[in-house]
This record gives C-alpha cells, sequence and structure tokens, in this order.
C-alpha cells in the first residue's frame, strides 16, 4: 500500500519516521571531493581509450610495444608525432629506460599513416588527459588538506586520519579507496544501533520481499551508488590478496554460488568489518583459522559433491581420511 504526501505527513508528525542519516559538514565536504576525483579518473580513463581507438586508426601499433602509451616514453613519442616527426627510427630513439631494449619492435610498430585529422583528435585528446591530470592532482591536494585541517582541529582524536589509517590495514584496501568509504559513512559508527542497521542503511545485506507468509526474493536492494563502487574497489583488492581471509572466504562461496554473490558477500564483510574498527578504534586483525569450523566444511563439501555424483548414477566411496 503506498502512502499520499498528506500520510507521510502525518507519520511524521506522530514521530513514526525514522530520521535519515546525515553526516556531518567535514564528511560532506570530504565526500564531495573523493566522488569527484572518481568521476575525474573514470573520464581520464575513457580519455585513455579514445587514444588507443585513435592510434589503431593510423595503423600505429605503440600500443602493442609499451605497456602504458601515457608513459614517460610513450608521451615523447607521441608529442613528436603531433609535432611532425614521422621516421619511425627517430620515434624509437626516443625510448628512456627499459624501453630502449624493445627499438627494433617500436621502430616497426611506430609504421603508420599519421595525418592532420589525427594530429587533431590525439592532440585534442591529450590536453584533455593533461587538464584532467592537474585536476585530479588538484582534488589529491584538497584530500590532504582537508584531512590535515581536520586533525588539527581535533587534536586528541584525529578522526579522518585515524579512520582512513583503520581502513588502509585491511588487505586490499588501498589509501584512495579508504578515503571514498570514510567520506561516503563518516567515523561515527554511534550513528548506526548494530553492525546490521549500518549494513541495512548501505544496502549490503539480502533483501526481504515477503508475501503471504513465502519469501518472494533476496536480491540486493539499490543502495548509495558510490558506497557500493567503492566497496567492490575494497572487495576486488582484497581478494588479490594471496592466501588473506577475504581471498579465502570468495573462493569458497564463488565454488557454489558464482562470482557476483561471492563479491557481493565479501563487501558485506569489509562492511561490517570497517564497523567495529571504526566504531573499537581498532586496526585490522585477520580472524583465527579453526581448524575444527575448516574440517567440518571440508565434511559438507565432501557430501554435497558425493551427493551430486550419486544423483547422476555414480556409486561413490569416499577414501578413509577423505572427509578428515
Amino acid at each position: 500500500m503506498s502512502l499520499t504526501r498528506s500520510g507521510w505527513c502525518q507519520l511524521l508528525e506522530f514521530g513514526l519516521l525514522a530520521a535519515s542519516f546525515v553526516p556531518d559538514l567535514a564528511v560532506r565536504e570530504l565526500r564531495e571531493f573523493t566522488r569527484r576525483r572518481r568521476t575525474l579518473v573514470r573520464e581520464r580513463a575513457q580519455e585513455a581509450n579514445r587514444l588507443h581507438k585513435t592510434l589503431q586508426d593510423t595503423g600505429i601499433k605503440l600500443d602493442g610495444v609499451a605497456s602504458d602509451l601515457l608513459g614517460v616514453s610513450g608521451r615523447l613519442m607521441l608529442d613528436a608525432l603531433l609535432a611532425g616527426e614521422q621516421n619511425p627510427e627517430v620515434l624509437a630513439q626516443l625510448a628512456k629506460g627499459r624501453m630502449r631494449v624493445k627499438i627494433p619492435a617500436l621502430e616497426e610498430a611506430l609504421e603508420g599513416r599519421f595525418t592532420a585529422a589525427h594530429r587533431l583528435l590525439i592532440g585534442g585528446i591529450l590536453r584533455h588527459i593533461d587538464f584532467l591530470d592537474a585536476e585530479i592532482a588538484a582534488l589529491e591536494a584538497a584530500i590532504e588538506a582537508h584531512i590535515q585541517a581536520d586533525r588539527e582541529r581535533e587534536e586528541t582524536e584525529r578522526p579522518f586520519e585515524l579512520a582512513v589509517a583503520i581502513a588502509c590495514s585491511m588487505d586490499g584496501i588501498q589509501k584512495r579507496t579508504a578515503q571514498a568509504l570514510i567520506g561516503e559513512f563518516g567515523t561515527d559508527m554511534t550513528r548506526f544501533p548494530s553492525d546490521k542497521h549500518f549494513a541495512s542503511w548501505a544496502a549490503q545485506c539480502p533483501g526481504n520481499h515477503q508475501s503471504a507468509g513465502k519469501r518472494r526474493s533476496g536480491k540486493t536492494r539499490k543502495g548509495p551508488k558510490h558506497l557500493d563502487s567503492a566497496l567492490h574497489d575494497a572487495a576486488m583488492g582484497a581478494i588479490r590478496v594471496k592466501d588473506g581471509y577475504f581471498a579465502r572466504k570468495y573462493r569458497r562461496i564463488k565454488a557454489r554460488a558464482g562470482h557476483k554473490i561471492a563479491i557481493g558477500a565479501i563487501k558485506h564483510a569489509i562492511l561490517i568489518a570497517l564497523y567495529h574498527m571504526l566504531k573499537n578504534g581498532e586496526m585490522y586483525r585477520p580472524p583465527t583459522p579453526n581448524p575444527e569450523a575448516e574440517q567440518k566444511a571440508r565434511q559438507r563439501t565432501t557430501k554435497r559433491l558425493i551427493a551430486q555424483l550419486e544423483r547422476v548414477g555414480h556409486s561413490v566411496t569416499p577414501a578413509e581420511g577423505a572427509t578428515g
């Protein structure tokens, strides 16, 4: 049943609506800085892709030899092309450092037809990338200054600085991702009665669609998209840490439920861990391995796999110690 505007007003008048989460001014400013930085980084990646596409049209395969077109060597060659130099041997000699061992391959890759139209397009792309680099650097400085100002204002607690350090102590979370996370929900976890409320606010928990006593769907609802993006970055970094807790959890869930659900579980686990770490002011400590729980998990996996084989007509007898 949907309510009219007057119905919502009546609920608000009687105090039956929960207050929205509105962080303080310092957190909102940090949020705007980190969101703007993410937008600019995404735009820069798009421009880099356009550069690759335009170079492909020229027949120049520089990206097949240089791992980074916008590195020192690649940028020198591109600037020389814009200046009118098209001799592959001359262009290849602009390589620096370890790229110089690839000069023969560079000479072959730099063969192409670089027209005036390509010069106009690539020149515009490079100028835009330079502009975006300057804007991103300015935002980085603004974020650092904002955190510094917060430290000077709260000399004893240092909420932003400490919170970023706490987030960075987790597996795979880098400084940029930590700043983005803190910018989305701040440092004060007392606003949320429990970690379940926190996960529900962030929309990082199963849905609750029920009708007539039956559960229809457990699909996660849509939540703050910027927070979801930052959590996704954190989760992707965490599962790449070899033998880390989140990596093991991801592999275990992915085996039975697939990548999407496994990443969702890691995002939820990271969020819950951040809630308790920020609330208690503690750095990340990986959970202590529990041999008994691991043994039970292996036994469940063995039973599940045996049942699958028996359903397709196989007879399985586990070897002694296979479940232990």
